[in-house]
């Protein structure tokens, strides 16, 4: 093992990463934050119809896309949880040297 200091490239190269990383987890939160408030206007909007409307609405296969894309969305959700510890992580390690 090398005890020598990582030089600039290598730093630049990691807070480069760093920057990338917190981008992503930017957008990402963003577009989440986006389908959650677009699953409370649908929910809004559905409970207008009338019964016979709402059922023949969520027998659709349009529905049954949005229920997998609405589990999908929770399923990155919990992701980027876990994405976000990582990062935090990596910025602890990183500030303890």
């Amino acid at each position: 093992m090398s005890d020598k200091l990582p030089s600039h490239k290598d730093r630049a190269a990691r807070d480069l990463n760093r920057t990338q990383a917190q981008l992503a987890y930017s957008i990402i939160e963003t577009l989440l934050e986006h389908a959650r408030a677009a699953n409370d206007m649908i929910a809004l909007m559905a409970q207008a119809f009338d019964q016979d409307a709402l059922s023949a609405l969520t027998t659709t296969p349009h529905w049954a896309a949005y229920l997998e894309s609405k589990r999908a969305m929770e399923r990155a959700r919990q992701e980027l949880e876990q994405f976000t510890e990582i990062m935090m992580r990596l910025s602890e390690e990183e500030e303890n040297g």
